[in-house]
């Protein structure tokens, strides 16, 4: 399995106008083949972060992610709501029982 964390930094004031943005395109993502989850949260430590956490059962289903349109919608209807390039971090899991 493949879990993504994507931290974005949005512009001051901006934070509500991209969680409404964003709602489309997690209900879009949802819908993706090897999509496990998709969620947005909130980092209540600083009014300006976000977090996507992503698990996906392949990179090749993330590869694929990344080309869909309503990802290069996202990126086209937010650029301008960040103050700063969004990091990505990748890691590989497999599930284990406690």
């Amino acid at each position: 399995m493949i879990i993504v964390m994507a931290a974005q930094t949005v512009k001051e004031g901006k934070k509500p106008e991209v969680l409404a943005l964003a709602q489309p395109l997690m209900a879009a993502t949802r819908q993706e083949e090897g999509c496990v989850s998709y969620t947005l949260f909130d980092d209540p430590g600083d009014p300006q972060r976000l977090v996507f956490v992503e698990e996906w059962t392949s990179k090749e289903a993330l590869k694929k992610h990344l080309t869909t349109p309503h990802i290069a919608e996202w990126r086209a209807k937010v650029k301008d709501l960040l103050a700063a390039p969004t990091v990505i971090k990748l890691y590989e899991g497999e599930e284990t029982p406690l």
